[in-house]
Order: structure tokens, then sequence, then C-alpha cells
């Protein structure tokens, strides 16, 4: 049985009733998963979901899968972390991350400039928000000071995450996160970010063991292995090729230039299914969990197996069925091993 904690990633726009994604929160409660959490980019408010499922659950961990301080200011996140905190009787965690400049630029409509340093001040910011003492912080993307928290502090500060996958940003969140949230890596790009994120540990004088890891790892887990793979493909194509340049470049960085060539250029031409095709099932292998659900729990228990990592969040690929969401959730519970 693995010991790791397993947790769950919330296809949130992928539904038309919010109410379907709250029943599958609370079906993940029931089975023992650690924490909820869903993706924002330009559909549903994160941070208003987060608040009804809180309401809806009694004992699951919420989070979100990020929050960026291009789309928020750092204040109004430690407002976030304040208020969720509350509603969920101390069940949430912040996770921030630069984003990307697509989202940045074309969505919110603001320059993509300095996104480490941002996300470093971020957490700073909301560590003195949430302590409910007077603002005082002069940085160099920003500098509230001044004011105050003018609701009650929270008793326990929301801890806080930066989902990252390069190795200067992920010795960031070694340094000063309470946790790392990394995600399209394969196994052995995992392994070396580790290493960046235990020397980020060093830099800020404190232990590796300090810092949450919690690798989200795309999965299906159904009897139609080849079915599986073909969602993978198709999703894994579409990272590589359309969703930002730091998917594209830890897989490349990773050992897979070469493919990551091919699935770009085929994407270009039009030719998705050419692009879904020259994904291969190594690295599928070495990228997702997709098969069978005894072929699922075993490469499950394989990114579970990596030294440093604390829990794996359960993710979907596009295109899946609702049932075929449920499927996965329950052949890879925690206890089901």
């Amino acid at each position: 049985m693995a010991t790791t904690n397993r947790d769950l990633v919330l296809p949130l726009n992928g539904y038309d009733d919010l109410d379907e994604a709250v029943a599958l929160a609370q079906f993940a409660e029931r089975l023992g998963y650690g924490h909820v959490s869903m993706g924002e980019t330009t559909g549903r408010s994160v941070p208003l979901v987060l608040g009804l499922i809180a309401e809806r659950t009694d004992d699951v961990g919420i989070a979100d899968d990020v929050l960026s301080p291009f789309s928020r200011t750092p204040t109004a996140l430690g407002q976030i972390a304040v208020t969720l905190q509350e509603i969920s009787d101390g069940r949430f965690r912040l996770r921030i991350g630069a984003s990307s400049p697509a989202l940045a630029e074309k969505w919110h409509g603001v320059g993509f400039d300095r996104p480490l340093r941002r996300v470093r001040e971020t957490i700073e910011i909301v560590r003195q928000v949430q302590s409910g003492e007077r603002l005082d912080y002069d940085g160099e993307c920003f500098s509230p000071d001044t004011l105050k928290l003018t609701c009650p502090p929270p008793e326990t500060p929301a801890p806080i995450d930066v989902a990252a996958l390069g190795p200067k940003a992920t010795e960031l969140a070694g340094r000063f996160a309470d946790g790392w949230v990394p995600q399209l890596l394969p196994i052995d790009g995992l392994r070396d970010r580790m290493d960046d994120l235990r020397r980020g540990a060093d830099l800020g004088g404190r232990s590796i063991d300090d810092v949450r890891v919690a690798l989200l790892l795309r999965c299906c887990a159904i009897e139609d292995g080849e079915r599986a793979r073909e969602y993978a493909r198709r999703h894994v194509a579409f990272m590589i090729a359309r969703y930002g340049p730091y998917y594209r470049k830890a897989i490349a960085d990773a050992g897979w230039q070469s493919l990551v060539d091919d699935v770009g250029s085929r994407w270009r031409e039009g030719d998705r299914d050419g692009a879904s095709a020259a994904v291969s099932d190594d690295l599928l292998h070495d990228l997702v969990v997709a098969g069978t659900p005894t072929m699922a729990r075993e490469r499950l228990e394989g990114f579970e197996a990596v030294k440093g990592v604390d829990a794996v969040q359960i993710g979907f690929f596009g295109g899946m069925s609702e049932n075929e969401r449920r499927t996965t959730v329950t052949e890879l519970a925690p206890g089901r091993d």
C-alpha cells in the first residue's frame, strides 16, 4: 500500500454545472483523498468555487492550482488565503505561480515582467497579510505599507506553495515556500528538480523536509488501456504544442528534444493526429499514468517512490467522460493498492 498522500485535481471548466464539480470533490472526500484542487485560466473564478466546496465538505483539504500575481495583487491573494482559511476551518493551501505570458498579457492585459521576483515578493507579502500586522514591505515589484487586515487573521496561516518547473523557480520554492507543485515533468526531470529544491532549502537555512512536494500527474485508469493511452497522447501533444513554453522546455530538457520538435512541427502544420501519434509510449511512461487500473496503479507507485515526493495529485486528460474520471478516481484512491 502506498504511503504517499493522494490528492485530486478537479477539471473545473469541464462541467456545465458547478454542482457536478462539487459532487466529484465530495466523492473524493469519501474515498480518502487528502486535498482537492483546481486550476484557473480563463474560466470560473477558483476562489469562489473553493469556498463553495469548503462549505459542502467536512475534512478534505482545498487548494488552487494556481493563482498568479499577474491576475491578482499579492494583498488580494493574502485576503483570499485569509477568507478561505476561515470558510474551510483551516483546510486551505494557497498555491501561487508565475502562470504564463499568454495568460498575463492576452487575458489579464498586463506585461509579463520579472515573474520569479514577483512570485518571491508575493510569498512574503501574503505572509504579512495573514499575520494581521500592518504591511511594511519595500520590494522591487510591490511596496504595500501602512494598512492592515481589518478582519481576524487566521489562527493558522494558510501554507503557501509554489508551482514551478524550471531550476531557478524550483530553487525559489525550496528557499521561500511551504510547498512545491510541479507537473508534466518526466520522472528523471523530477529527480533533477529535487536537487534544485534541495539547494533552495539549503539557501533558506532549512530542510527539504519542510517543503511539501505535491506532484500533479495526469491519469486515466480504465479497462480499455489503449483508449487511456490515446487520451494521454492527445493531451500531451496539446501541452507540448500549445500550453506555454515551460512545459515544452521541461520535457525537452529531460532528453526529449527531438520528440518535442516533431510534435510542435506537426501541430503547426495542422496535423494534430500526427502530433498525437508522435508522442511515444516511452514518453507516456515517463510523464503520465495511463492504462488499465492495474497498470496505472503500478506506474503511479513509481512516481510516488521518487525520493522527496509527499503527495501525488490525480489529474485527468481532456476528452475523458465523467464515468471514466470517476473510475480513475476510484481505482487510484488511497488504500486501493
